[in-house]
């Protein structure tokens, strides 16, 4: 169903949930609608910001990797957040939020584990009971993020279901927040599901942009003629693209390519819902999937844990659709040739999702432009093991 409180992105977006979650989410939007508005509350979320998360992030121009593309590269430097990923911009706002709130409680999902690494880290500031849903497959992958989580006292359930992955999670989460919501908050963590959370979760992230808009005016006096950031659920990008949307600047999205371009009729082997998804509905907002004929959601695939998922934001897809945004697909292979690439040009080692953003440029120079920005949405610390059963298998 859609309740008129809901917001809607062109056609995408909408409120299509049970019963039981339209009370939670109306609650939920009422109070951030209130909140935002509030000196009080964007003061505490701005301290918490500078004196705890680390912000500002640098804009750091790459000059090793700006002579290989033969163009001036600047990285948004997202991986010196304290937590090390951009999540943290999304889990102190909405934790402040669920605060205010009177809430005691935080749950997440999480697939690559940054996200339930940033939720753990504010449970802990802000002394919440925390718990973690995530799927088998991704705890397997993501050991060293686990253990993050459980030394900073959240409790990470495994998810069995399905594909045991983001998507699965994510379903176990709604359905606790379901019978939990008077006294927990569900803390999504990307710019997905049903309203407030797309543009709840946009905002908190938006100061990505709004940092890099005035470092990128301050270095070369101009905007840049492109920026490009990876996306699955598209909250990284949402954060870094919103500030420029009025601008004349190329926005390039790049998905999970997966094992390569192309779907089966089993598995999607990748998780490219922009460039190869159908209007449906997946965790209650309509917007760009991938599915079967029959309506089933396919399995989607990527290297990158946090990539693989089936859906994308309902404001991404509408962005997509209007051509303002540009979808663009980096296989495996080419991620792991952006995840080399900066660590050897540069001394960084990027998340195998940002990694996706930086193996497109290389392998598309001639997209770019004269300058661009990459948004580097967090380190690669916790992909390491990945790389190294990836090149040894």
């Amino acid at each position: 169903m859609i309740d008129n409180f809901a917001v809607k992105f062109g056609r995408y977006g909408g409120l299509f949930v049970p019963e039981t979650l339209v009370a939670p989410l109306a609650d939920l939007s009422i109070a951030y609608d209130r909140l935002k508005k509030s000196p009080q509350f964007q003061d505490e979320l701005k301290a918490l910001q500078k004196d705890f998360a680390g912000r500002p992030t640098s804009l750091y121009l790459a000059p090793n990797l700006s002579r290989k593309l033969g163009c001036r590269v600047y990285l948004k430097r997202e991986d010196l957040m304290h937590g090390g990923a951009h999540k943290l911009n999304n889990t102190l706002g909405q934790a402040l939020v669920a605060k205010n709130m009177g809430k005691t409680r935080l749950i997440a999902e999480t697939g690559a584990g940054q996200h339930g690494v940033a939720t753990a880290i504010v449970g802990a500031k802000l002394g919440f009971e925390t718990q973690v849903y995530m799927g088998e497959v991704d705890i397997e992958r993501q050991k060293m993020n686990v253990y993050r989580m459980e030394l900073m006292g959240a409790e990470v359930i495994p998810v069995r279901s399905g594909s045991r992955t983001l998507k699965d999670a994510i379903n176990e989460a709604l359905r606790d927040w379901a019978s939990s919501f008077e006294h927990t908050h569900y803390l999504l963590g990307t710019a997905a599901g049903a309203h407030p959370f797309p543009s709840m979760v946009r905002d908190f992230q938006s100061v990505i942009g709004q940092e890099a808009r005035e470092q990128i005016l301050e270095a070369e006096g101009r905007l840049p003629d492109s920026i490009v950031a990876c996306v699955g659920g598209g909250s990284n990008a949402m954060g870094i693209f919103t500030p420029f949307l009025k601008d004349d600047v190329r926005l390039i999205a790049v998905e999970a390519g997966g094992r390569g371009p192309g779907m089966s009729d089993k598995m999607a082997d990748n998780g490219a819902s922009l460039g190869y998804g159908t209007d449906g509905i997946l965790h209650g907002a309509l917007t760009k999937i991938l599915q079967d004929p029959y309506g089933q959601i396919l399995e989607s695939y990527s290297v990158a844990a946090g990539l693989d998922y089936p859906g994308v934001g309902p404001e991404l897809a509408f962005l997509a659709e209007k051509g303002r945004v540009l979808p663009r697909l980096a296989d495996d292979r080419t991620a792991l040739e952006g995840f080399r690439a900066l660590s050897r040009l540069e001394g960084i080692i990027p998340a195998l999702e940002s990694a996706h953003a930086i193996g497109y440029a290389l392998r598309e120079p001639e997209s770019l432009g004269d300058l661009v920005i990459i948004n580097v949405s967090g380190r690669g610390d916790k992909d390491l093991a990945t790389v190294m059963d990836y090149e040894n298998n």
